[in-house]
């Protein structure tokens, strides 16, 4: 599983791979404790997600499962003409085990700052020709 917290202070996101799934059984806008996955302090609130296909949560759809939705532009479709509503299969709001990816806002901070737990990436140096 891969969880994205973003912080909304700094406006910064940070992705931290997990071998087990967490917080299964929590739901959309559920406010859970980062320390189970190693962020001491921290508190936050899952924001939403999408399995291994790619296929979104939605928070109306109170489940975990999948499933056909008519749904208007929002999360899971864009539309550039008003008032189109197209069908399309969303997840539900509950974690569940093939969650891939879960987003998670940060609402209360640790004592250290997410830049000193997830430090840069150094991009690699291009050699010269």
């Amino acid at each position: 599983m891969n969880i994205v917290i973003s912080d909304p202070e700094t406006r910064k996101a940070y992705s931290k791979k997990m071998e087990k799934p967490a917080y299964v059984g929590k739901k959309i806008k559920d406010k859970i404790n980062l320390g189970e996955i190693g962020l001491e302090g921290y508190e936050g609130i899952i924001t939403g997600g999408s399995d291994k296909d790619g296929i979104p949560m939605n928070s109306k759809l109170d489940s975990s499962g999948r499933k056909k939705k008519l749904i208007t532009p929002g999360v899971g479709f864009r539309s550039k003409v008003k008032g189109i509503r197209v069908k399309r299969t969303v997840r539900g709001n509950t974690v569940s085990a093939e969650i891939h990816q879960l987003n998670v806002k940060v609402t209360k901070k640790g004592s250290k700052k997410l830049e000193e737990i997830f430090p840069p990436k150094e991009k690699p140096k291009e050699e010269a020709k």
